[in-house]
C-alpha cells in the first residue's frame, strides 16, 4: 500500500542522498566540533572586526574546525547604520575589511567560517549577505538574505529591513570539509520550504547567522531551530550577536546547535560566549532509518518544486 503513495514524487527533481564521506580520499569529516561565537557588536567596526578575529582563534583553540558568526556583527542593526558599514566584498581588501579578516584566518588556522552576514554594496543596491571561507582562505559561497525582515508588532516593535536591503535571489547550498552546509540568514528560518530545499539537495547541516529580538525571540527562536532540524533530520545551528540592552535594537542572543530529533545539543544564554559542540554525520542516516519521514511522504496529495534544480534537470 505504501507504495501508492508515490513517495519519489514529493519532492520534484527527487531529493538526492546525503553525500558519503570517502575515506580514502577524506572528502569531508563525519564527526567534528563546531564553534558559535555570540559576539558583542559597537559602534567601531575596527573594534568588531578585531575582536571577531580573536574570538574565532579561540573558538579554533578549543578545537572548532567550523566557526559560524552572528547576523550584521561588523555594525549596529539598524537601517541608518547598513549604507554606512557596507562593503564590496566583490571587490575584497580594502574595500571589504571584513572579509579580508575571514579570508585570512580560515586560510591561516585551516577552519571552514560560515561569517555570520554584513552589508554588502553592490552597485547601487544593498545586501544582507553571509560568506563562507574554506580551509583554504577562498570564498566557496556567497548568500544574500532572501526573506527580508519585515514586520510590525504595534507597542514593540517595528522594524522594515526592505527600506534598505535587497532581497537574494538564490538558494545557497556548500561542500566544505565539514559537510554539505544550506545557508539561510535570520528571517529566512521562518519559512520552511527554504530548509526543505537544502533537505531535498542532501545538506547535512543549515546555518541560521540570526538577530532575533526580544519580541520575536522568546516566543519561536528556539522553536524554528527544532522544527527546522525535525521537519528535515539534519542539523541546525544558529549564531546571535549577544544582547545590549542599550542598543536601538535589542538580539535575543541564545546561540544553538539542534540535533536531527529536534534536540537542543547546546546553547548558550544572551551574554557573549563561545559554544563548542559535537556534530557527528553518522546518526543522521540512522535517525532516518528510525524515522522514516522520506519513505512515507505522499507524493500523491503534495510536491515540493525545487525551481532551480528541475529548470537545470530540464536542461540536461
Amino acid at each position: 500500500m505504501a507504495s501508492a503513495f508515490r513517495p519519489e514524487q514529493a519532492r520534484i527533481p527527487p531529493a538526492l542522498a546525503l553525500p558519503k564521506a570517502i575515506s580514502n580520499l577524506f572528502c569531508f569529516t563525519y564527526r567534528f566540533k563546531i564553534g558559535l561565537c555570540q559576539l558583542t557588536v559597537t559602534p567601531d567596526k575596527e573594534r568588531n572586526i578585531k575582536h571577531a578575529r580573536k574570538v574565532i582563534k579561540e573558538a579554533a583553540q578549543k578545537g572548532a574546525q567550523l566557526v559560524v558568526l552572528p547576523e550584521i556583527w561588523n555594525s549596529p542593526y539598524s537601517n541608518d547604520s547598513f549604507p554606512v558599514y557596507a562593503e564590496d566584498i566583490d571587490a575584497g581588501h580594502d574595500a571589504s575589511p571584513s572579509t579580508a579578516m575571514l579570508a585570512e584566518v580560515s586560510g591561516q588556522l585551516k577552519i571552514t567560517i560560515v561569517g555570520g552576514s554584513i552589508a554588502e554594496r553592490c552597485g547601487d543596491k544593498l545586501y544582507n549577505t553571509c560568506c563562507i571561507f574554506g580551509t583554504d582562505g577562498k570564498l566557496k559561497a556567497k548568500h544574500r538574505k532572501i526573506h527580508l525582515f519585515d514586520i510590525d508588532f504595534p507597542g514593540k516593535i517595528t522594524f522594515m529591513e526592505s527600506k534598505t536591503f535587497t532581497a537574494g535571489e538564490t538558494p545557497t547550498i556548500v561542500d566544505t570539509d565539514v559537510g554539505r552546509i544550506g545557508i539561510g540568514i535570520c528571517y529566512d528560518i521562518c519559512f520552511q520550504e527554504l530548509a526543505m530545499i537544502y533537505a531535498s539537495r542532501g545538506a547535512h547541516l543549515l546555518c541560521y547567522p540570526g538577530a532575533f529580538n526580544m519580541t520575536t525571540g522568546p516566543s519561536h527562536w528556539e522553536l524554528l531551530q527544532r522544527s527546522r532540524a525535525v521537519d528535515n533530520q539534519l542539523y541546525v545551528a544558529t549564531c546571535s550577536p549577544a544582547r545590549d540592552s542599550g542598543a536601538g535594537y535589542i538580539a535575543w542572543g541564545h546561540s544553538t546547535l539542534v540535533g536531527p530529533l529536534g534536540e537542543v545539543i547546546a546553547t548558550t544564554e544572551h551574554d557573549e560566549d563561545i559554544i563548542i559542540a559535537e556534530i557527528d554525520y553518522s546518526i543522521l542516516e540512522q535517525r532516518r532509518t528510525n524515522l522514516p519521514l522520506a519513505k512515507q511522504k505522499r507524493g500523491d496529495l503534495y510536491r515540493l518544486v525545487d525551481i532551480r534544480r528541475l529548470d537545470a534537470h530540464c536542461r540536461v
